[in-house]
């Protein structure tokens, strides 16, 4: 249909555009990053008509691929494996090829965050070339007459996370994207009471954990799933009618005001789309869904209905002027999407009054932002990854990583990815826990492996064995003490491709570097007056450090903060000797 000339080569786009009229232009900002700026029109309203834009490059110095749900996926697949997928709801429309040397390669981004776009760069075996793929505007929606979106394409060889926290800037420029100020708030440890107590949940208990979770410096507790249900089964078959269990909570507001006087925020879960098979509220809902979830008895609510948006926001400022709370946690809104055909199209989208689904979600959570803020204008929401996006992210002001249970590694690695697309939003673990059995080296690398990011923490700790209570404390006291370097500070994770096996943040006055692989050499670039930190999360005692200038002073201690003798070291390639899970610290 029409080819583009970019600093790629040629961009062929394709579809069946029928009585659509496409524009292209380009746009060079500086050398290495190109703008395409696409435009769509039609005399008459009508569906967007699938496009795709294709262009091959050399397989040239590219080693890995990175993108916001890669996971432990970090390699560049063949070009016939799967794309990524992003819309409103999951994900983010930007890819990323690397080298060994962490330089970005080519990053590709579209600006449409709402819709679904599908991103695909692979290697062509014919030739050893990378065959990119962007498909646009592939699911259905209501008809309408223009459309306008731009492509990025950086090919600089900067630092990979420099490229992403660029596009990210970019994003965030669009005015749609725009995010909403975070309350200092979002930013304290907390904890949660989903790994600790599942469904099984009552007032008493969870007031007496807050009571011991203030020791560690938790301002705040997340009470998940169950509270809504006497049952404890794990299921969603009782979500949707969302009144509180009089058994578990009697006096829910004097409850929450418990809490308050310990200093801490109080945050409620909902499953937001979910209308459970043995809810109240079945019936009425009953043709206002989706799809329907028959293994787990449960209904998917279609927001493009006005009652089925008004319920849920009215539902959620209940909860808030009653019991005082201070957040929510907004769970599965991942779940509004299509399965298979979407219902409205055979109902000729009778009742609905929008039409496209991502609008409508858009839609429920501006209004659901705006009359939550007018009672409470420090509301905290929290997200979860994976709808992580620019388009969404604009109503949270917590981003927490995916369920991975006990799982340090995942943790680290969403928390890292997290931290380089989130931009002012607080970015969370996933709940921390542990068996209380293990050693308390090994339990600390749930917190080391999370240590840039916010904590949360979800343990009984009136059961914690003693050496566990000491790690915690020493570590939780670490974190708070240095949080606006963890969290402010110029953020470096090296090699994606090998899970980030060291990451450090620096800013004026010192660093901090966590070493999660014992094989790595870490590197110490510090000036007069600064004081660096090593966390050793490498599960073995032995470093090797190479140290710019020998430090003036250095202290080591142990995972549980008792002191350990530690000579100055010199100049130069060094192996150190420091604790598992313990902490070294040079000053300079």
């Amino acid at each position: 249909m029409e080819q583009i000339k970019s600093i790629l080569g040629k961009i062929k786009i394709s579809g069946e555009t029928v009585n659509w009229q496409i524009s292209a232009r380009t746009e060079s900002p500086e050398q290495g990053l190109e703008f395409i700026h696409l435009r769509l029109s039609s005399p008459e309203p009508a569906m967007l008509p699938p496009l795709s834009l294709k262009w091959n490059v050399p397989l040239l110095d590219m080693t890995a691929r990175w993108c916001p749900d890669a996971k432990y996926d970090r390699h560049i697949p063949p070009n016939w494996g799967k794309a990524l997928s992003s819309m409103l709801t999951a994900s983010i429309p930007l890819v990323q090829l690397i080298n060994l040397k962490d330089e970005n390669r080519m990053l590709i981004a579209v600006s449409d965050a709402k819709r679904k776009v599908d991103i695909k760069c692979g290697v062509m075996e014919e030739s050893s070339e990378i065959h990119s793929c962007i498909q646009l505007f592939s699911e259905p929606e209501a008809p309408i007459s223009q459309c306008r979106l731009s492509i990025r394409l950086d090919v600089r060889r900067i630092f990979y996370a420099d490229a992403i926290r660029s596009a990210m800037d970019w994003f965030a420029e669009i005015p749609e994207y725009m995010s909403v100020p975070v309350p200092n708030a979002a930013f304290d440890p907390l904890y949660s009471t989903w790994y600790g107590f599942h469904q099984n949940l009552f007032a008493g208990e969870l007031e007496k954990e807050c009571a011991l979770a203030g020791e560690y410096g938790l301002k705040g507790i997340i009470v998940d799933d169950g509270w809504q249900t006497d049952d404890n089964n794990r299921g969603y078959a009782f979500c949707g009618d969302w009144e509180i269990s009089k058994n578990r909570f009697p006096d829910m507001r004097g409850h929450v005001e418990k809490i308050h006087e310990l200093g801490m925020k109080y945050l409620v879960w909902f499953g937001i789309p979910l209308i459970g098979g043995k809810s109240k509220n079945r019936h009425r809902f009953s043709t206002k869904i989706l799809y329907r979830m028959s293994h787990k008895d449960v209904g998917i609510l279609d927001p493009r209905f006005p009652e089925v948006r008004d319920y849920l926001i009215s539902t959620c400022e209940k909860a808030i002027k009653e019991w005082d709370i201070d957040g929510l946690k907004l769970d599965f809104i991942e779940l509004f999407r299509f399965e298979n055909e979407d219902p409205a199209v055979r109902e000729n989208y009778a009742g609905r009054d929008i039409k496209s689904l991502p609008d409508a979600v858009d839609s429920f959570l501006s209004e659901l932002m705006a009359r939550l803020k007018k009672i409470k204008p420090d509301i905290l929401i929290e997200f979860r990854q994976n709808y992580i996006g620019p388009a969404i992210r604009k109503y949270c002001t917590m981003l927490r990583s995916s369920d991975c249970p006990c799982d340090a590694l995942t943790n680290r690695i969403n928390t890292i990815d997290l931290r380089l697309t989130s931009g002012n939003t607080a970015v969370h673990s996933d709940m921390l826990e542990w068996n209380f059995r293990d050693t308390a080296e090994n339990t600390a690398l749930q917190i080391l492996n999370i240590l840039f990011c916010v904590p949360q923490i979800s343990v009984r700790f009136s059961e914690l064995p003693e050496s566990h209570r000491m790690m915690l404390h020493f570590w939780m006291d670490f974190w708070m003490e240095h949080r606006d370097t963890l969290l402010n500070g110029h953020l470096k994770p090296c090699r994606p491709d090998l899970n980030y096996p060291i990451v450090s943040a620096k800013n004026i006055k010192e660093t901090i570097i966590a070493v999660y692989d014992f094989n790595q050499r870490v590197m110490i670039d510090c000036e007069k007056e600064e004081t660096c930190f090593v966390v050793n999360a490498t599960g073995c005692s032995d470093l090797i450090l190479e140290i710019r200038r020998k430090p003036i002073t250095a202290e080591c201690f142990d995972t549980m903060g008792n002191p350990v003798p530690f000579p100055v070291p010199e100049a130069g390639l060094v192996c150190t000797n420091i604790p598992e899970s313990g902490l070294l610290k040079l000053t300079f």
